[in-house]
């Protein structure tokens, strides 16, 4: 960045597979057939290698939601008004949303974090007022959504949340996200850091009709033809994320960035849910592709654009369901195969220990 605005900084570790063979032996001489779990097993591996142990556990996990507004809603780049994610945070409040209700079921600990909302919420019980900027974003197609500081900020801010729940024990993070026009900075993000074509990168989001796609593409060509100085499609460095994130990023999406990278940092596990938290990790990749040997894909969203991410990623979904909601709800849902994973691990019977025969040679 030329800029005299320190972004957080963050030191993460590949991961030490000092235990593979140790951790994939336990696997195989569980009292089945080898592979006969299928993505159970690849997952108990890696988070045997994530937390350094033969006996990975699932503790205290927390799922973060953060919201933020963007100035591009206003031209009409979603279905629905802006003031729905204020009223959205509200009935994440109130535990009325899908992801209020899934984050219980799986039992986890939900974190909402105003990151960025064109409304006034006052102090509040269960909301993070981890606020930059207080009307939102500004509209890309003019301007950077927001300035090297405020990006930088946001980032803090999430690195901040991340390292308070690993202090509080907790070794498993989900990540969520509300903020209306949301999807339409996530396609410009996976745009110029993928190359994917943009085509490719915007969707329906809330549920434009077809009418509504095409102004959607129209404004979103126009606002990379406002933005000369765009690093070369595919080709972006850690650099050049940072300031496609400041460019046409929420807040919301930049407080993610820096609670992954923290938390990565922190050794926990990262479940990823839809197309904007794919978004930011795709900033945080580019920062420290080391992020990646934490991250387990929750689920492929039917938002156009997430199969692309994952595959440029080289994540492979542990559920395809259909969804296209965010909030973390696909992350919610993936919890209980994490638990499964460190279940088969602890406590189902060895070959040995049942007295079982193992195949013939």
């Amino acid at each position: 960045m030329h800029s005299p605005v320190e972004f957080p900084r963050f030191v993460l570790a590949p991961l030490d597979r000092v235990l593979t063979k140790e951790l994939q032996h336990k696997i195989d001489q569980k009292t089945k057939p080898l592979g006969a779990l299928g993505r159970l097993e690849s997952l108990a591996l890696q988070l045997g290698l994530i937390q350094r142990s033969l006996s990975p556990q699932v503790v205290n996990p927390y799922v973060l939601v953060c919201a933020g507004d963007h100035g591009a809603a206003k031209a009409g780049v979603s279905a629905f008004p802006q003031e729905v994610t204020w009223q959205m945070v509200e009935n994440f409040l109130a535990g009325g949303a899908a992801i209020n209700v899934l984050a219980k079921q799986a039992g986890m600990k939900l974190v909402v974090a105003d990151a960025g909302v064109a409304h006034d919420f006052g102090a509040r019980l269960n909301l993070v007022d981890a606020k930059v900027g207080a009307g939102g974003t500004a509209k890309y197609r003019d301007s950077a959504a927001m300035s090297d500081a405020e990006c930088a900020t946001a980032m803090a801010n999430g690195a901040k949340l991340a390292r308070e729940f690993a202090a509080a024990g907790c070794n498993v993070l989900g990540f969520g996200e509300m903020g209306i026009g949301n999807t339409a900075a996530a396609s410009l993000i996976t745009h110029c850091i993928t190359g994917l074509p943009m085509a490719d990168c915007v969707g329906r989001g809330t549920g434009l009709d077809d009418t509504g796609l095409e102004r959607k593409r129209m404004l979103l060509a126009q606002a990379l033809v406002a933005w000369p100085e765009k690093p070369a499609a595919g080709g972006a460095t850690g650099e050049d994320a940072l300031r496609v994130l400041a460019r046409f990023g929420g807040f919301e999406i930049a407080m993610l960035a820096g609670a992954m990278l923290a938390a990565a940092e922190a050794r926990m596990t990262l479940l990823i849910d839809g197309f904007i938290v794919t978004s930011a990790l795709l900033v945080a990749a580019q920062i420290s592709p080391a992020i990646l040997d934490y991250c387990v894909y929750a689920h492929c969203s039917n938002e156009a654009g997430h199969r692309r991410q994952l595959d440029w990623l080289k994540g492979r979904p542990l559920l395809d369901l259909g969804l296209r909601l965010g909030e973390g709800t696909g992350a919610a849902l993936a919890l209980p195969l994490l638990n499964a994973a460190c279940a088969f691990m602890n406590e189902m019977a060895s070959f040995e220990s049942a007295g079982v025969s193992e195949k013939a040679v």
